[in-house]
């Protein structure tokens, strides 16, 4: 079963100013998902102690969940504004490469002599 049908169907709710849903922490900032999963990573280490019986309790596994969709959804954040970031990258490279360009095509007007600038003037009148 999906981690997220799982949290949806068990109500799963995560540590943060109170108790927030799956849903909420798609809202949060990376810096305060980071906050959540400190908080569910001590409290899934304090109940890993060692122990003599190797039984697991259904918290125990709960907690585990939790901790894997925090972690994804960070995952999912950090690649979208990787992917933010390479667009405005491109967007600019864009933007330079077509200023450079109309540079270019105003140079070689400039270049022109005097008669092929008037050709092109009829041409374009006429």
């Amino acid at each position: 079963m999906n981690i997220f049908e799982v949290a949806t169907r068990k109500k799963f709710r995560f540590p943060f100013k109170g108790l927030v849903s799956v849903e909420d922490l798609w809202d949060l900032s990376v810096q305060n998902l980071d906050l959540v999963f400190k908080t569910l990573n001590s409290e899934l280490k304090k109940t890993q102690e060692e122990s003599l019986l190797n039984t697991k309790a259904k918290e125990d596994k709960e907690l585990e969940q939790k901790v894997e969709i925090v972690k994804h959804i960070v995952n999912v954040k950090l690649e979208e504004e990787n992917m933010r970031l390479k667009a405005k990258e491109q967007k600019e490279q864009k933007q330079k490469i077509m200023e450079i360009l109309l540079a270019k095509q105003d140079e070689t007007l400039y270049n022109k002599s005097v008669d092929e600038l008037k050709a092109m003037l009829a041409e374009l009148e006429g």
